[in-house]
C-alpha cells in the first residue's frame, strides 16, 4: 500500500520513476523496488520523497505503520502456512534446507546468486530465513521431517570451517526429538523423489498445501491428486532413505572430513 501510495503521488507530480530517484538522490531501481513492495524505503528515502511530491506528510505518516518481513511478496503466503503448522516433511536433491542453514552459510549461498544481489539485499533474504527457523522451536512442537541427498551434504558452501560448523548444526538439530532427519543411501540405484524437491506443510486443521520451486520459479499444490501424490511420494522417500540413526552416522562422518 505504500509503495501505490508513493506511485500515486509520483503521478500527480508527473515524474518518471528516474525523475523522482534523481531528486532525492536514490536510483530508478531503487524507486521502482520501493513502489513494487519489494524492498522498504531507507535513509532518507521517505522524507525527501514526501517533500519532493509535495504529499504534505501522507508519506511520511503511511510510513510509521510499515512493517518489513524480509521476505519476498510471492514466499509471503507459504511462509505464513509454515509458520503455523502442525508438520513440515521436506525432501531436498542439492542444498540444505533452508531451516536447517547456519547463518554463515546462508551468507554464503546468496553471495553465490546469479544474478549478483547487493549486501542490503542479502542481509534482508538471510535475516527473514533466520526468522523463519522459529518453528523448530514453536510450541506446541510440530512434526517435522528431511530426507536429505548426500549431495546436500558434501558441497562445501562458504568452505571447509563454515561447511563443518552447518555438518554439526545439522547433527544438533538432528536430536530434538521431534524433528526427524534422514539420508538418502548413495547406493540406491533409483527412488521416488528424483523429479526434484518439495517440500509439504500440514495445519492445525488438517489442510494440506505443497511447495515445489525450480530456478528461481515457485508454485504451490492444493488441489489433487497431485497434492495426494506428493504426500505419498513422501512416505515412499522416508521408507527408502537411510534411518535416522544411520543417517546420523553417515553426517558425523562427512563432517570429519572437513576437521583440521
Amino acid at each position: 500500500m505504500f509503495g501505490a501510495l508513493l506511485r500515486h503521488y509520483r503521478e500527480l507530480a508527473g515524474l518518471s520513476q528516474e525523475g523522482l530517484g534523481t531528486r532525492i538522490g536514490f536510483s530508478k531501481s531503487q524507486v521502482a523496488m520501493v513502489e513494487r513492495g519489494e524492498r522498504p524505503p531507507k535513509g532518507e528515502f521517505v522524507p525527501e520523497a514526501d517533500s519532493a511530491l509535495n504529499a504534505r506528510g501522507a508519506l511520511s505518516t503511511a510510513a510509521m505503520k510499515l512493517s518489513f518481513s524480509n521476505l519476498a511478496s510471492w514466499f509471503e503466503p507459504f511462509a505464513e502456512e509454515e509458520a503455523k503448522a502442525v508438520a513440515r516433511y521436506e525432501y531436498e536433491s542439492n542444498v540444505m534446507p533452508g531451516l536447517l542453514q547456519t547463518e554463515a552459510h546462508a551468507h554464503a549461498l546468496y553471495r553465490g546468486a546469479c544474478p549478483p544481489l547487493d549486501d542490503e539485499t542479502i542481509e534482508g533474504l538471510v535475516a527473514g530465513r533466520l526468522a523463519r527457523q522459529a518453528l523448530l522451536e514453536r510450541k506446541p512442537l510440530p512434526d517435522i521431517s528431511f530426507v536429505l541427498e548426500v549431495s546436500a551434504l558434501n558441497r562445501p558452501i562458504g568452505g571447509r570451517e563454515v561447511h563443518r560448523a552447518q555438518l554439526l548444526h545439522l547433527l544438533e538439530v538432528s536430536r530434538l526429538r521431534h524433528v526427524h532427519i534422514q539420508v538418502m543411501s548413495p547406493r540406491r540405484e533409483t527412488h521416488v523423489g528424483l523429479s526434484g524437491p518439495f517440500v509439504l506443510l500440514e495445519s492445525d486443521d488438517r489442510r494440506r498445501l505443497a511447495y515445489l520451486e525450480v530456478q528461481s520459479r515457485n508454485f504451490r499444490v492444493s488441489e489433487q491428486p497431485h497434492l495426494g501424490d506428493l504426500f505419498a511420494r513422501y512416505g515412499m522417500l522416508r521408507a527408502q532413505a537411510l534411518g535416522l540413526e544411520e543417517s546420523r552416522e553417515l553426517i558425523e562422518r562427512v563432517a570429519k572430513d572437513y576437521e583440521r
